[in-house]
């Protein structure tokens, strides 16, 4: 089984890799830069998104003010007031906060002082949403940090009961695609030389950021439902999630369910089935991200990006959107193993 589970950490490990590739720059000035132009461009980004908060931040309604704080986290010295305290706080009171909004607000906590996810945010998602595996998946997670062992069992237990997985990246790139164009973007945030220009630099600052979306443990599910083989009650709720997982919100969800039912199916033709499904997952995941890469070079293919993020969704269904939209099929082809990707 431990093969398996390594399995598992690639998928994760794959996932974790591809989002850098399009993920927000923040320079990181404790070494030289590449070269002095893309450290201004760099600095001239930072410099926009901090206009977008500052033109978001007087919005009264939570999806505005959702783009707004999820712009702001990664920004050092904001002022109280735009800061993404401050602007996920106004979120979670304005008409029309919901649950993506508390799921944003989970991390704003002090991960210095061990204090994540924010627990009065994953309070109100207990109520908000309990019939969301997402969010027991969350509680269980700090119940096992906290040692709670039956609490974290019952967790499990309404996980596997729950209606659906969403751990509302859909919501939040659409937050971030529908207020990303209030202000145009000045000729230094982009490269001259990209073909996309002004464009291409937006859809590449939605998808960075909207992939700091705050996530469950998934590798601590596994390794329970993994060690817990041999537990026909443990086993029958890892099954139950499974199912669930497969058709959840995240590529990463997704695939924890299909490693779920390839490790726990009794079914021989059934842990094939969910080996097959997760190397398309993993060939969709590598195709999306060249996709996206692309988007810089490519005005139409990144307008189209931004126009499916502002249609809302799950990050799962426009992934597979975007694929089907640029004419590539969402099988992997007959011989490729994801090692072999070039």
């Amino acid at each position: 089984m431990m093969r398996e589970l390594r399995c598992f950490a690639m998928t994760c490990a794959l996932w974790l890799l591809v989002a850098p590739a399009f993920a927000a720059k923040v320079p990181d000035r404790s070494h030289a830069g590449p070269d002095r132009q893309a450290r201004a461009r760099d600095d001239a980004q930072l410099a926009f998104q901090r206009d977008l908060v500052s033109v978001l931040a007087p919005r009264a309604d939570a999806l505005p003010l959702l783009g707004a704080a999820l712009l702001a986290r990664p920004l050092f010295n904001q002022p109280p007031s735009n800061s993404f305290h401050g602007l996920i706080g106004r979120a979670a009171q304005a008409e029309g906060a919901d649950a993506a909004v508390s799921w944003v607000r989970l991390a704003d906590c002090d991960a210095k002082a061990d204090a994540c996810p924010n627990t009065a945010a994953l309070d109100q998602l207990l109520t908000q949403a309990p019939d969301n595996a997402a969010v027991w998946l969350l509680k269980l997670g700090a119940d096992a940090h906290d040692m709670k062992q039956e609490a974290a069992r019952e967790d499990l237990s309404k996980a596997a009961t729950a209606k659906l997985y969403d751990d509302y990246t859909g919501t939040s790139l659409k937050a971030l695609a529908s207020s990303i164009g209030v202000l145009p973007p000045p000729a230094d945030t982009f490269d001259p030389a990209a073909k996309a220009g002004a464009v291409g630099m937006q859809t590449m600052l939605v998808y960075g950021v909207a992939s700091t979306q705050p996530q469950p443990t998934l590798q601590l599910i596994a390794k329970l439902c993994e060690n817990a083989a041999e537990d026909a009650s443990i086993k029958s709720d890892c099954v139950k999630l499974g199912k669930t997982l497969e058709w959840g919100s995240s590529p990463l969800a997704r695939s924890l369910g299909l490693h779920l039912r390839e490790v726990l199916a009794d079914d021989p033709a059934q842990q094939q089935e969910a080996k097959a499904a997760r190397r398309n997952l993993i060939w969709q995941v590598q195709s999306f991200a060249q996709l996206l890469a692309r988007a810089q070079e490519d005005p139409a293919l990144a307008q189209h990006l931004l126009s499916l993020a502002r249609n809302g969704g799950t990050e799962m269904s426009l992934l597979l959107a975007a694929l089907r939209d640029g004419g590539i099929p969402v099988d992997a082809p007959a011989g490729w193993e994801p090692h072999k990707a070039g």
